[in-house]
């Protein structure tokens, strides 16, 4: 991505589309790059015209995550593959209770895509990245030929400073522990999905995509060490992520259905379309393993923060040899909450 933009005729950025020599290393590429990611990004990373980036860091233990998006489609109610490319990679990073510093992008670009959804994109990209304070400093472009990529495809990678003592883990849960979740689940599958099937209902559904790591900050300054692992439920829904944990911890996992938060739009729309929230995506959500006498307090300062304002108590970790999730239902039954055999909305992130 890091290549000086050259003088000379400037991109058609209403009517244009990608073409192969946007990947060619030249003059061409130099104007994609300058005229759209340096625009959209701009930082004195990216400046300096390197195709890395060097940066101090504070002492301590790092943090590193790389992710890919492949979304269909690409801008949908509540956000678009742009925006979820940073929110993602930036929660990855805060999972392990990190604190974000910068990140890459890299694009892979389908001929003939439009040039103004490039850009659309990449501005949505730097708008996110400024208002998480996490900058993109490099990246690389690639562009492939009509029918070898669906639009454009984008892989991310963070890195950030784990606070010392912490150290969060999917092995750490325990029995005794308790299960608390930042919020309302299913917001982000439902959204892409309306868009894909053409579907309106009375309220809009709009993503959940949102960074969380000041979110998480503020969970570690008041917990610390209690709290076991956090983890976000992005593709198999809060249903997988359960299972993870379960499996890794070799314990077992109850919830109630009562208190897990859905929308009613989302509920509603999920009945409508034969889907379970509890496998629904989620983009803007986490689920965090604390021990029992930490969880009121955490529970008070989620639920201060904007992206925390819904969070609730679901559920406790229980020993389990079987390592099962069970939910009991709102009509006081039981069920267990297994793993999706298949991918229940493919595509969506």
């Amino acid at each position: 991505m890091n290549k000086h933009e050259p003088v000379g005729r400037k991109l058609d950025l209403r009517n244009g589309r990608v073409e192969l020599s946007h990947g060619s290393g030249g003059r061409a590429m130099a104007r994609l790059i300058g005229e759209i990611f340096h625009a959209a990004f701009d930082n004195e990373w990216l400046r300096a015209g390197n195709d890395q980036a060097t940066f101090d860091v504070p002492a301590g233990r790092m943090a590193m995550t790389t992710d890919g998006y492949v979304v269909s489609p690409l801008f949908f109610p509540g956000g678009d593959i742009g925006k979820l490319a940073v929110h993602g990679t930036i929660n990855d990073i805060a999972m392990a209770g990190a604190r974000p510093l910068h990140m890459s992008a890299s694009f892979i670009i389908e001929e003939g895509f439009p040039l103004a959804e490039l850009k659309r994109i990449a501005q949505s990209m730097g708008e996110a990245s400024r208002a998480a304070g996490v900058a993109i400093v490099t990246g690389d472009t690639k562009v492939v030929e009509r029918g070898k990529a669906d639009g454009v495809f984008i892989s991310t990678t963070c890195v950030g400073i784990v606070p010392a003592g912490l150290e969060l883990s999917g092995d750490k849960a325990r029995p005794g522990d308790v299960l608390l979740l930042s919020g309302s689940i299913g917001d982000h599958g439902v959204a892409v999905m309306s868009k894909r099937e053409n579907l309106s209902f009375d309220t809009q559904v709009l993503s959940d995509t949102a960074a969380l790591h000041e979110l998480v900050a503020l969970m570690v300054e008041t917990a610390g060490s209690a709290i076991r692992l956090m983890r976000d439920p992005t593709r198999g829904g809060v249903a997988a992520t359960l299972n993870e944990i379960a499996h890794q911890s070799r314990v077992g996992v109850r919830i109630e259905e009562k208190a897990i938060p859905v929308a009613p739009q989302v509920a509603a729309a999920c009945e409508l379309l034969g889907l379970d929230p509890l496998h629904v995506a989620n983009e803007g959500k986490l689920l965090a393993v604390v021990a029992r006498e930490a969880a009121d307090a955490l529970l008070t300062t989620m639920r201060a923060h904007p992206l925390g304002a819904d969070a609730a108590r679901i559920g406790e970790i229980v020993a389990d040899e079987h390592c099962f999730v069970q939910m009991t239902t709102a009509f006081g039954g039981g069920r267990v909450i297994d793993w999706l055999s298949g991918e229940q909305l493919p595509r969506i992130c």
